[in-house]
């Protein structure tokens, strides 16, 4: 079965299945992808930019992103749009198309397989998200962590990508993250990027409070 061209979104962040994400659509191709998939599916790919900017091409982009649907759409003036969007579904590039009049690629799913993840799993993922994000917020001006919580309800794998998109990771790291087959694995992964983040913010405290 042909694969269909997918329209796509670059952009300088990492979107997880059944997160949301708000956009402010501006620039002029983008604005013409609005409108193809408000008459169509709704639904286009967002991939992160691995070297460039957003705005003006000629950017660099990951094989693999998240398609998403769009909830909400708000058109502003000068044809802007607010979006509000969630991730559908993981995919993998197999082909870029020209970008005319904005970025197009064929794509296929990327479900997730393998080993599911356990209640214990997903809380020591927490705790290490809550423990690091409590950390960053010393760090980083402007930046503050809320208190969270975590309802594990009846999905193992919305609580995995949850965990994921509260983390306070790279974008490099989110990208690897996204990428990781099974739940298990990727909470895993999780937790001890977020403890190998975390010492490293203590070792920063520690040499702070000796000097």
């Amino acid at each position: 079965m042909p694969l269909e061209p997918l329209a796509m979104f670059p952009l300088a962040a990492v979107v997880f299945p059944t997160m949301g994400l708000p956009l402010h659509v501006f620039e002029r191709r983008y604005q013409c992808l609005t409108r193809d998939v408000m008459a169509g599916t709704k639904e286009f790919g967002i991939c992160l930019i691995s070297r460039g900017c957003e705005v003006g091409g000629g950017d660099e982009r990951v094989d693999v992103g998240t398609r998403v649907h769009i909830e909400l759409a708000a058109p502003l003036d000068e044809e802007r749009w607010i979006l509000v969007t969630r991730g559908v579904e993981r995919f993998r590039v197999t082909e870029w198309l020209d970008d005319d009049p904005y970025p197009r690629a064929l794509v296929k799913p990327m479900p997730v397989t393998g080993g599911g993840a356990s209640e214990d799993v997903v809380v020591s993922a927490f705790r290490a998200v809550k423990a690091l994000r409590r950390l960053h917020s010393e760090f980083a001006d402007g930046w503050a962590s809320p208190c969270v919580d975590l309802h594990l309800g009846d999905s193992m794998p919305a609580a995995a990508w949850m965990l994921c998109s509260m983390s306070p990771l790279s974008l490099s790291d989110l990208q690897v993250l996204l990428e990781v087959p099974d739940d298990y694995s990727r909470l895993s992964l999780l937790r001890e990027l977020c403890d190998a983040k975390r010492k490293d913010f203590e070792d920063v405290l520690r040499l702070s409070d000796q000097g």
